[in-house]
């Protein structure tokens, strides 16, 4: 398979969690679509490297912690969007209870994961532009990846 265009790719929140990390636990889950979305940013997890230089010898890499990434997606604000009425109510700074994500490709293939939403920040840039919001959703679990059948 060749590259592919992300255009219609969709991101959804549900409130709940999956009672599995599998696509069936993910999969029994309602989902919210967030709409209004212009970028979506890079899913999936770094680890971090981990290196020793002895005074005699190569320099000797490793494997350490591995961070599951963050994603600050691009939105045009929308106040009656359902799915962004969700990630506002996510962001609180009281609510620090996990939420399950959602991405779909154009193709067919599924992305989930569980995160948090560190703030839903509103950008007002010119008097030429739309009024934008940048939540950032931090992803807490590892990404399940699920191909189009």
């Amino acid at each position: 398979m060749g590259s592919t265009t992300v255009a219609g790719t969709a991101l959804a929140i549900s409130a709940g969690i999956p009672a599995t990390q599998t696509e069936a636990g993910y999969s029994a889950l309602t989902y919210t679509e967030i709409g209004g979305i212009e970028k979506i940013g890079s899913i999936g997890a770094v680890t971090n490297k981990v290196e020793f230089q002895p005074l005699k010898g190569a320099k000797q890499k490793h494997k350490g912690s591995t961070d599951y990434g963050s994603l600050q997606p691009s939105m045009a604000h929308d106040k009656a969007d359902a799915g962004q009425t969700l990630l506002r109510t996510a962001s609180a700074p009281d609510n620090h209870a996990l939420y399950a994500f959602k991405a779909t490709y154009p193709n067919g293939d599924v992305r989930y994961w569980q995160g948090r939403v560190f703030g839903y920040p509103e950008m007002v840039d010119g008097a030429d532009t739309i009024l934008m919001a940048n939540p950032t959703i931090e992803i807490d679990t590892a990404i399940v990846k699920v191909d189009a059948t």
